[in-house]
């Protein structure tokens, strides 16, 4: 069976954000390793007990990394059905990430919630996929 003929016609889009999401992976950590080398934090000490900032950039990364499996997972599910939902909502959530990273960079850990509106993309497909698991049940 050929893949194409599977995945919905507007899959497509979904794939260019997932890639939009490695480039934030990538960019995120590219400025980890920068502050690593500013602040003269070495490997494998995640946090400094020197600087705040530093500190700071590493979360930005590090809690983007512990709830990104959990939007790869909600994110396919609800692209299966609704692509094009699917795909808004997660260029949204990814770059949110960015505003969120911008804020704690600043070294002023309140300031993350720059990238609040990224609970829109990921509680929206996560409402997706429950959607898609309801219509797999045959309850709608």
């Amino acid at each position: 069976m050929d893949m194409l003929q599977v995945l919905p016609a507007n899959f497509g889009y979904v794939i260019f954000t997932y890639l939009y999401s490695w480039i934030m992976l990538c960019y995120l950590g590219v400025k980890v390793g920068g502050a690593r080398k500013k602040y003269d934090v070495k490997y494998p000490t995640m946090y400094s007990d020197k600087d705040q900032v530093f500190n700071c950039i590493q979360r930005a990364h590090q809690n983007t990394l512990e709830v990104y499996p959990q939007w790869l997972v909600f994110q396919t599910i609800a692209a299966l059905v609704y692509p094009t939902a699917a795909a808004v909502l997660g260029a949204i959530w990814v770059t949110s990430r960015f505003s969120y990273a911008w804020g704690y960079y600043t070294g002023d850990p309140s300031k993350r919630m720059m990238g609040a509106y990224g609970y829109i993309g990921y509680l929206g497909v996560i409402g997706l996929s429950i959607s898609v698991a309801l219509q797999l049940l045959g309850v709608f």
